[in-house]
């Protein structure tokens, strides 16, 4: 919910092989397979192919959850399918039309075992006292950047060494996902958790769960326009903006980091003290509220960035 923030450089790399296949039988396997349609193998497929089409279900998690609805039902809406947020017929037709595989083999590299891992405090005055919030895991550095689960990618990886360079992993292949035209409007909807991304013909290109607002902190509804966009903010906190903040903390600068309060990408608003951002804690996106601003997994917050520009229109609506 801030204005003032400090913007640094992200950086990463990703290598992939095709060359190892899974074992016959493994999820992963079983995931590639498009007449799969059933079980977590199943709800796998339908997540990546939806987050590659610029749908995001959120967190990929194999699980039929509120995310994935709200996904299938904006991608049928942009496909011109009957809007039903169940996976049916055409809507599996459709998804899997051309579709590359879901699980790719994943190299292991000094870059991702060598981070440094350090567990983050809950409290906003320890936070401060760190140099970067970065990873707590291996597995939530992969999770989040393959859009998994941690617990999902230990499934498809089960009795994987993580901490072993050259070791090679199965993970869901976003990086095959399309690319997102410019927009040429973004609308938030508070009582979907979705924010939408349409073109200059007002079709709907993307959407992404969010959480939005809550009944302390609501959402401002109205139009407004994007102001500018800092990559891997530092976050300045201040306790008098937040009603549930402890009584002994202070003003305090907290630095960036995917772990940090905002995220990787701060995208600020015409409207004082608000905007959309990312967050440390993915799988809660569209299942818990906010303090007002709108949050977005980091993934799709990045991808929403390359999007927009300043003055691009805003609408917030019920």
């Amino acid at each position: 919910m801030f204005a003032k923030l400090l913007a640094v450089s992200l950086l990463s790399s990703i290598s992939f092989s095709s060359t190892a296949a899974p074992a016959v039988g493994s999820l992963s396997d079983q995931a590639n397979d498009p007449e799969m349609r059933k079980g977590i193998a199943g709800l796998l497929r339908a997540q990546v192919l939806l987050d590659r089409a610029n749908f995001s279900p959120g967190e990929i998690d194999g699980v039929a959850g509120s995310n994935q609805r709200r996904a299938l039902r904006g991608y049928q809406q942009a496909r011109g399918l009957k809007v039903t947020g169940e996976l049916n017929e055409p809507t599996w037709r459709s998804l899997n039309e051309g579709a590359a595989p879901v699980v790719a083999t994943y190299t292991l590299t000094a870059e991702d075992v060598g981070q440094s891992f350090a567990t983050v405090p809950d409290d906003m005055m320890a936070q401060s006292e760190m140099p970067q919030l970065g990873f707590e895991s291996i597995e939530e550095a992969l999770g989040e950047r393959f859009h998994v689960a941690p617990v999902l990618l230990k499934r498809l990886n089960p009795g994987a060494d993580f901490s072993k360079v050259g070791g090679r992993l199965q993970v869901p292949n976003v990086e095959a996902a399309s690319s997102l035209p410019k927009a040429a409007k973004v609308v938030i909807d508070k009582s979907d958790s979705t924010l939408a991304v349409l073109d200059a013909q007002g079709k709907l290109v993307a959407q992404f769960p969010v959480s939005s607002g809550s009944e302390r902190d609501p959402l401002p509804l109205g139009d407004w326009k994007i102001v500018g966009t800092a990559v891997n903010p530092t976050f300045h906190y201040n306790p008098d903006l937040f009603w549930d903040a402890d009584p002994s903390h202070a003003k305090a600068k907290i630095a960036a980091g995917p772990n940090n309060p905002v995220g990787t990408h701060w995208i600020d608003l015409s409207k004082k003290h608000y905007g959309l951002h990312g967050t440390p804690e993915p799988a809660s996106i569209g299942k818990t509220q906010s303090h007002g601003c709108v949050r977005l997994t980091n993934w799709d917050v990045a991808r929403l960035a390359g999007a927009i520009v300043p003055s691009t229109p805003v609408t917030m609506q019920e």
